[in-house]
């Protein structure tokens, strides 16, 4: 860590003059703030509750809320509240709130991805997008109801082994700075990583292989079958279940995630939202040299309607991520002879 720089010094330096930049670095400061607050209360375990356990309530997706949920959410916006945002959505929270009347900026969150895997000592996350306040936004959900590529910074804070704050702000690349425990600071890890752009590694969560529709079946089937089909190489699966995770591993590595959306009930746009999920996760892989579509379209690119719209996301690795949108569009790509259609690999 000797010579690493510091969070702080970094910021000041990203910011610079731009008043938009500075704010967003004041938000980022928050943050990082509110994350070592909840990577302290991660680290205890059963030994601060059950932070797993169910609370009775559901957020606005349906989803059962846990223990550690409410309390992420609270310490964010607590600290939120701090720093010159003027608007706050969150998984959390079924309504935008307003925090600071003359905020510069507003922002996007997920407080705690994967909690699910709170009690069994998995990877966690938050997730977060900051945007540039609009001057004559009259409702409070048009202070975020903008495409990605308008954000001024983003990214995600993953607890794991180390807690590591992921973001990309302004024109800037992707950093990764790492949470120094004794000092409770956060300090630069790795600048400017540059995901491969072909891979061997995918993720999705294949027991729902039933429910996809063709293009995604397609491309599996040919991961599955390796150097014997399409592909021309093995491929290995890695599904953590968590977004964060999942995201972070590519970041290093490489690879290929996809939440395609379904067939089932409610699934149809996928389950992950546009604003505090999907666009943030794109910003940083593709600051990264990577690619994030919804099968087809730049994630960046997307319209949000509404602040908990969902999208499918396919992100990772820019040759894999374009062949997917190839089984979308080219219909060869979903061709498939009688052998490999009614007895694949997966297929029953």
């Amino acid at each position: 860590m000797t010579g690493a720089k510091e969070f702080e010094a970094f910021l000041a330096e990203a910011a610079g003059p731009d008043p938009r930049l500075r704010a967003a670095a004041d938000a980022l400061r928050a943050i990082a703030s509110a994350a070592i607050e909840l990577s302290n209360l991660i680290g205890l375990g059963r030994l601060y509750g059950q932070l797993g356990a169910a609370r009775g309530s559901t957020n606005i997706d349906g989803d059962v809320q846990k223990e550690l949920d409410i309390l992420a959410n609270d310490m964010f916006v607590r600290a939120l509240r701090q720093a010159p945002v003027g608007a706050a959505v969150s998984e959390e929270i079924r309504d935008p709130l307003v925090l600071n009347p003359a905020g510069k900026v507003a922002i996007a969150m997920d407080p705690l991805d994967g909690s699910s895997n709170i009690d069994t000592n998995l990877s966690i996350g938050t997730i977060f997008s900051i945007f540039p306040r609009p001057d004559a936004a009259e409702r409070t959900e048009a202070h975020v109801l903008q495409p990605g590529r308008a954000q001024l910074a983003a990214g995600f804070v993953i607890y794991g082994p180390q807690t590591s704050i992921v973001f990309a702000i302004g024109e800037g690349r992707t950093q990764i700075f790492t949470l120094n425990r004794p000092s409770n600071r956060f300090y630069l890890a790795l600048s400017g990583p540059v995901i491969p752009s072909t891979s061997s590694e995918y993720a999705i969560n294949a027991s729902n292989y039933r429910h996809w529709e063709e293009p995604v079946r397609a491309f599996i089937d040919d991961c599955v079958q390796g150097s014997e089909g399409r592909l021309k190489s093995d491929q290995n699966m890695r599904w953590t279940g968590s977004l964060v995770a999942d995201a972070y591993r590519i970041l290093l590595r490489g690879g290929i995630f996809l939440y395609p959306g379904d067939q089932r009930p409610g699934y149809g746009r996928g389950r992950l939202r546009l604003l505090y999920e999907a666009n943030p996760i794109a910003f940083v892989i593709e600051r990264a040299g990577g690619l994030a579509t919804d099968g087809v379209c730049r994630i960046l690119d997307l319209m949000p309607s509404a602040p908990h719209e969902r999208v499918p996301l396919v992100f990772g690795s820019q040759a894999e991520v374009e062949l997917v949108a190839r089984y979308h569009s080219d219909p060869q790509f979903t061709e498939r002879a009688p052998l490999f259609r009614n007895r694949g690999l997966i297929r029953q």
